[in-house]
């Protein structure tokens, strides 16, 4: 029989794991699950039998793929597949796919989650500040992107976007304001929220001189990906402005020197969270198994992402 894993080291919720048990058996198919696990070799014994496999943020390397054997596609629930290999996945005929838009509102919430608690100090009992009237900047205007702007523009703030692949009548057609250089989103906005995937092109590209031309009391929030933020020139901002913040969902490899002598304007989730909602589980998983299901029965290749 055909099976298809759920392997995560993060769980979803189990009201996601019943609705991908149904899609799949419903299709005729063998559930089995790998959940929780704490070693590589877990992973690697488990994938050994399976036809395809669904994952979170684990780690779906030349290790893995070259261990399943018999494996045809690998199916990411989630947005960025930057854990995934996709040449060695290719050079076996696998077939990879994401589940582009499933988690973008639990993503664009926890931005907000975080933005609002740092405005009210921890929520430490003093003063704070209001998110209406400040301006915020998306670096980056796709699926999050746009559920950041909504969100943004019902707390009352100005909305500004900067996507080069974007189109410039998408987003004002949101009521969100375009700028033509990324130069000109940090240096109009006080939060900037980021939405760029991990690649060669993108990997430390948000450095010192673009952080450097945020406005007072700038504060930069990162719900993509650790590696797009130069860590020695966030340090290195941190140092030269007291008035600078980082909010993050993906912790620096340097927390711990960040928070010796930053504490109070640094906040990490102690892990990513951003599609840690049962909602966006039920999306991404549910998703992630009719894709498989569409796949082995009829070839549908929509959500591939590698070649």
């Amino acid at each position: 029989m055909t099976k298809v894993l759920i392997a995560t080291d993060k769980p979803f919720a189990p009201i996601a794991v019943k609705g991908i048990r149904e899609v799949i058996e419903e299709a005729g198919f063998e559930l089995g699950l790998l959940e929780g696990y704490t070693t590589k070799e877990e992973l690697l014994k488990a994938v050994a039998d399976a036809d395809a496999v669904i994952i979170r943020s684990d780690k779906a390397d030349k290790d893995v793929i070259d261990a399943a054997v018999k494996l045809k596609i690998i199916v990411r629930a989630g947005a960025g597949y930057d854990n995934v290999d996709l040449q060695a996945a290719s050079e076996k005929g696998m077939v990879v796919m994401n589940t582009p838009g499933q988690n973008s509102n639990a993503v664009a919430e926890l931005a907000f989650g975080m933005m609002a608690y740092y405005a009210r100090n921890f929520f430490n009992g003093k003063s704070g500040t209001e998110l209406k009237g400040k301006s915020l900047g998306i670096h980056a205007y796709g699926w999050v992107g746009k559920n950041v702007a909504r969100i943004a523009k019902g707390f009352g703030m100005e909305v500004y976007a900067f996507d080069p692949f974007i189109s410039k009548e998408v987003i004002e057609n949101d009521g969100v304001i375009c700028v033509g250089t990324v130069e000109e989103l940090y240096k109009n906005c006080q939060y900037i929220s980021l939405h760029i995937p991990s690649n060669t092109q993108t990997k430390g590209s948000v450095n010192y001189s673009l952080l450097s031309l945020m406005p007072g009391k700038g504060v930069l929030v990162n719900t993509a990906r650790a590696e797009v933020v130069n860590e020695a020139d966030l340090l290195k901002i941190f140092a030269d402005r007291d008035d600078f913040a980082y909010l993050s969902d993906v912790a620096p490899a340097n927390l711990a020197d960040f928070q010796a002598a930053y504490a109070s304007r640094i906040f990490c989730t102690p892990k990513k969270m951003g599609a840690q909602t049962e909602e966006a589980n039920v999306n991404a998983g549910i998703a992630a198994a009719k894709q498989i299901v569409a796949f082995l029965k009829h070839d549908d290749r929509t959500f591939q992402v590698n070649k």
